[in-house]
């Protein structure tokens, strides 16, 4: 059997980007990550929480908006790359169909992995920054200076836990046959980890595309266009200069789906 091949979106890839997967134009300084990523260092015994924010340095890397190939920025294995600001996507297609992950601050991510090995169906793969991204690298000098605090890795752990049920939530937001329902579902999805408490409902500031959302939302752009002017007109959600106001209660099919995602969590985990 021939072995499927996998390619790089070619709209994903930026010719800004050099031999090391980074951007040429880039800004390299080092980061105090427990200080920008304070919830790491909860886990850490208060007695040693000033010592760990002193020794746990790491380069830290500016992304421009744009395409970006996030390939071998971190030498060896080390642990990954840790967003400490800004919005990226990860687009996956299969047959003309796309599925796409939004990622922020907290995520850990590592592109580079799983991109050697042969695929079993043809994909097409990308990252997009939305937003400007700033990123520590934990690479393996990174990794030595965790290893004298492990309540780190315990909390680096439950953040990739994290990534797997939002994706499934998502999975399951996808399968509702009404995309305006996907749309409203994923908003409020969204406002879970991004939105802002107002007085007239709750903001949600994310600079999405119309294309973006029918990546998140497995649906075609101009179904979403339309999705988005019936939940306007139902007075569901309101456009603002930069994201959307969200009006009233959350859908309840979501609440039932974020209810058996949290009741597959491990006890400890369970909030």
């Amino acid at each position: 059997m021939q072995t499927p091949r996998v390619t790089v979106d070619r709209g994903l890839v930026s010719q800004a980007i050099d031999a090391d997967g980074v951007p040429r134009r880039r800004a390299v300084a080092r980061c105090r990550v427990l200080e920008e990523d304070p919830d790491l260092a909860e886990g850490i015994p208060p007695a040693s929480r000033a010592r760990a924010l002193n020794q746990c340095l790491a380069r830290s890397i500016s992304i421009p908006q744009g395409p970006w190939t996030g390939l071998n920025i971190v030498s060896g294995e080390g642990i990954g790359l840790l967003v400490l600001s800004g919005r990226l996507l990860r687009r996956v297609g299969i047959d003309a169909r796309y599925g796409a992950e939004l990622l922020g601050e907290g995520d850990l991510l590592r592109p580079w992995q799983g991109e050697d090995e042969p695929p079993t169906l043809p994909m097409t793969t990308g990252w997009r920054v939305l937003e400007p991204t700033r990123m520590a690298v934990l690479d393996e000098a990174v990794a030595k200076r965790f290893a004298a605090y492990p309540q780190l890795y315990g909390r680096l752990v439950g953040r990739a836990l994290q990534r797997s049920r939002n994706l499934a939530v998502n999975m399951a937001i996808v399968q509702h046959p009404r995309v305006d329902t996907r749309l409203h579902m994923l908003f409020w999805h969204l406002a879970q980890r991004w939105g802002r408490v107002g007085p007239e409902g709750i903001t949600l500031a994310l600079a999405l595309t119309h294309s973006v959302l029918a990546d998140l939302t497995a649906a075609r752009r101009p179904t979403v266009t339309s999705a988005l002017s019936e939940l306007v007109r139902q007075d569901l959600i309101r456009v603002l200069a930069e994201g959307w106001l969200l009006l009233g209660d959350p859908p309840g099919e979501l609440l039932e789906i974020t209810s058996m995602t949290a009741n597959l969590a491990p006890p400890s985990e369970r909030r």
